[in-house]
């Protein structure tokens, strides 16, 4: 349990470092999820509430994007078919917690801003629209009219082009949709969303090697692989249902390889809890071979891999690489094989901290195997070379034609319930032009054609007053940013920043000159229009699009849906007689769907297909028929050449982190149980041979200063402050510590080649006294 202060935030004063736990979930995971629950929620609402997640009638969980098992996969839904986090989830977002407007009247803005992120959302969900005007020192409740009045009048006077429409990935397919026509009919394509900051280095590689920016894989496919590599992610933590997959890829005699700086427990040792062994038996041992790499080495690993594959055929012609594949479905083999052979084996082992035998007992792993899943997250997207990596991935997977076949294939996790649907359904800044062109002949529009502000590009517009109005459609845009500093610096000085929202955060208390924070029904609550009950559509991970229907009465008679919000903006701002049908969109969900059937590729007689009791498949050519919609008509090897990340004498590799306590931005508590940390977040875990040999000790506190060389070489400084060093089995060189904490730390510039993803995964860091 998080401790509080005499203010009721979080106490830090009495963080507690113990032993890391050996295996992940167990009866202890079951614990605290019912124990979150029912503090949040009340003994009858969970009740009523969990059996409900991720049930074909009930509701998607507000986490991570996971998919759901499917019938047609030979696979069945179990009576309890979510995790610890997802429960936690729905607690944060379930509560009987409310904030109203005595809360805003006792609460100025600034004594807010003083708070944590946690003390904020632990408030309890917003109830009605409110307002700061210029001026104001306080938020004050307003009708919604004259909120949609304010909002409207203000983007007239500042303008389309001085407009961003950010985007978080909880927002439903039909929110997005209607999200993305309102930017585009008022005149803009400024669609920065959170895939900005995640797997957008995932879609630009995978576009340009394969021709469609997804994963290849399914739900079957991971869990029959031979074998399957979890690279750069914490599943324990930031995934949990993806355990009792590849617990199953263990039961079928499948193997797992984890390539990661840190030795998480949910990598290592799973105990299941809808099992007679996970809950009395010691549970089922996960990674047969875990590569513990230095920060930033996973490019420099796969070259290497390659290289092994391609000797090992010369060895023995016609026993490792899948010829015909390659011949028949590939371009640019020679390119990539004339210089793949070429490695500096001292460098490799320098750049991954790993030796030259354990990388060949992993390409032995790779060569033996007949269908092989890789799977990655943040650790491996959110670095300088992230694009190159996944192209290196990539031809690895090339090589043996572990594409588009069963069991095989590519798999980005998603760690947002729809951020994959919300590109799906048009939420980018360069969506092609073809969805542009249908778009204008559905509804009679000219949309914008020239590109938008990703998230990068926003906060730099915001900086040099280029944007001035600011709309969320959820999210947590201050607290997910880099540069924490700059990010508040840059929504304060915008003149409009306009929330939708269902909880405070700290987006909220940095607001603009004039401020709107307009409350949201959650995913759990029922969403009642004109035409009757609704239900809205998300898509997972592996491109699985399926409905999800709130069943909880809503936390307040004030709030609308996002789709509501949306369509009555729209009319204020638009005008009745725009050609888009907003208010009918309102009334009847069912006709957004008839509109996305008619615009989005693969989404063809939309309404009757979601119906289905477990949705439908998006197409994904490479997967399906092996077709490669790229430049070329081909998967496309790649050439990519691993640079060194340089780190002066003295200093050490900073990435950024979740605790198993948080999602995202929105933190549970303070217990880290896996990694051993409790009662607090302000802590660096560092290898004890560096503290040592830079003159620290476990236990002391310490500054965490930043450095980076901005565009003219001049070298740059940020500050986070107060961080307790924990002796902790990373590789030398390496540390770690939670986000949003080190945000402070990732220079706005610093930036993945190709993807303009944050570089959060690789920061240069010196440790100072306090």
């Amino acid at each position: 349990m998080a401790r509080r202060n005499s203010d009721g935030d979080i106490d830090e004063s009495e963080l507690d470092v113990r032993a890391p736990e050996r295996a992940a979930v167990g009866v202890n995971g079951i614990t605290v999820a019912l124990r979150r629950s029912v503090e949040q929620m009340g003994v009858a609402r969970t009740a009523r509430t969990l059996p409900l997640l991720n049930q074909r009638d009930g509701f998607d969980c507000p986490g991570c994007a996971w998919p759901d098992p499917r019938e047609e996969e030979g696979d069945s839904r179990k009576a309890a078919e979510f995790c610890e986090n997802g429960a936690k989830a729905v607690a944060e977002e379930a509560t009987r917690r409310t904030v109203d407007a005595d809360f805003f009247r006792t609460h100025p803005i600034d004594r807010l801003a003083e708070h944590t992120d946690y003390w904020l959302g632990q408030q309890g969900r917003l109830t009605q629209p409110v307002i700061r005007r210029e001026g104001d020192t306080h938020y004050r409740p307003v009708d919604w009219d004259e909120a949609f009045r304010v909002v409207a009048d203000k983007l007239r006077e500042i303008g389309a082009e001085h407009t961003a429409f950010y985007t978080s990935g909880r927002a439903s397919n039909e929110a997005a949709f209607c999200y993305q026509l309102l930017a585009r009919s008022l005149g803009t394509n400024n669609l920065p969303d959170c895939s900005n900051m995640c797997h957008e280095s995932s879609g630009t590689a995978l576009n340009e090697t394969i021709g469609v920016g997804k994963g290849s894989v399914s739900l079957s496919d991971v869990e029959n692989a031979d074998l399957v590599v979890v690279m750069g992610q914490n599943p324990g933590t930031n995934h949990p249902r993806m355990l009792s997959s590849l617990e199953r890829v263990k039961q079928r005699g499948g193997r797992i390889i984890a390539v990661n700086p840190l030795p998480e427990t949910g990598l290592m040792r799973f105990r299941n809890p809808q099992r007679v062994r996970g809950v009395l038996g010691p549970g089922t041992r996960l990674a047969d071979e875990f590569a513990q790499i230095r920060i930033g080495g996973d490019l420099a690993l796969f070259k290497a891999l390659g290289a092994l594959l391609l000797r090992a055929e010369d060895e023995e012609p016609g026993t490792v690489l899948d010829r015909s594949f390659v011949e028949e479905h590939t371009s640019g083999f020679a390119e990539y094989a004339a210089q793949a052979r070429d490695v500096d084996w001292a460098e490799v082992e320098r750049l991954t901290g790993l030796e030259r035998p354990r990388i060949e007992r992993i390409a032995r792993m790779f060569a033996e195997s007949r269908g092989t899943v890789v799977c990655w997250a943040m650790g491996i997207t959110q670095h300088r070379q992230a694009v190159a990596t996944i192209r290196e991935i990539v031809n690895v997977q090339l090589l043996r034609g572990m594409i588009g076949k069963p069991g095989a294939g590519v798999c980005p996790v998603r760690g947002h319930s729809n951020v994959q649907g919300d590109r799906t359904m048009g939420i980018w800044e360069r969506m092609p032009a073809s969805f542009l062109s249908a778009l204008d002949e559905e509804f009679g529009l000219e949309v914008p054609r020239e590109s938008g502000w990703d998230t990068v590009e926003t906060l730099r517009a915001m900086h040099e007053g280029k944007c001035r109005a600011f709309v969320g459609l959820g999210g947590n845009f201050a607290a997910a940013t880099p540069d924490s500093a700059a990010t508040e610096r840059a929504l304060r000085g915008c003149e409009l920043t306009v929330q939708v929202s269902t909880k405070l955060n700290r987006s909220h208390v940095v607001p603009g000159r004039t401020a709107l924070i307009l409350p949201t029904l959650g995913r759990t609550e029922r969403d009642r229009q004109h035409s009757g009950e609704q239900f809205v559509t998300v898509e997972d991970s592996m491109s699985v699009v399926h409905t999800s229907r709130g069943r909880l009465e809503p936390c307040s008679p004030h709030l609308l849906s996002e789709v509501a919000i949306i369509s009555r903006l729209a009319r204020a701002l638009l005008g009745e007689r725009h050609p888009v049908p907003w208010a009918e969109f309102e009334r009847d969900y069912d006709r957004i769907r008839d509109h996305i059937a008619a615009v989005v590729p693969g989404c063809d007689d939309y309404n009757r297909r979601v119906r289905e009791p477990d949705g439908f498949v998006l197409p994904h050519p490479p997967r399906d028929r092996r077709s490669f919609p790229t430049a070329t008509g081909r998967a496309n090897f790649t050439v990519n050449v691993p640079h060194a990340i340089h780190v002066p004498e003295g200093r050490l590799l900073l990435q950024s982190l979740r605790s198993h306590d948080q999602y995202n931005t929105t933190v549970y508590g303070l217990s880290d149980r896996y990694r051993g940390v409790e009662n607090g977040r302000r802590v660096v875990l560092v290898n004890r041979e560096d503290l040592a040999e830079l003159g620290f000790e476990d236990g002391q506190l310490v500054d965490l200063v930043s450095e980076w060389a901005d565009g003219s070489g001049e070298l740059q400084h940020r500050r986070a402050e107060g961080f307790r060093l924990v002796a902790y089995s990373t590789p030398r060189g390496c540390a770690a510590a939670y986000y949003p904490e080190v945000n402070p730390l990732v220079p706005l510039d610093s930036v993945a080649e190709g993807s303009n993803t944050p570089v959060s995964k690789a920061v240069v860091v010196r440790l100072e006294h306090r």
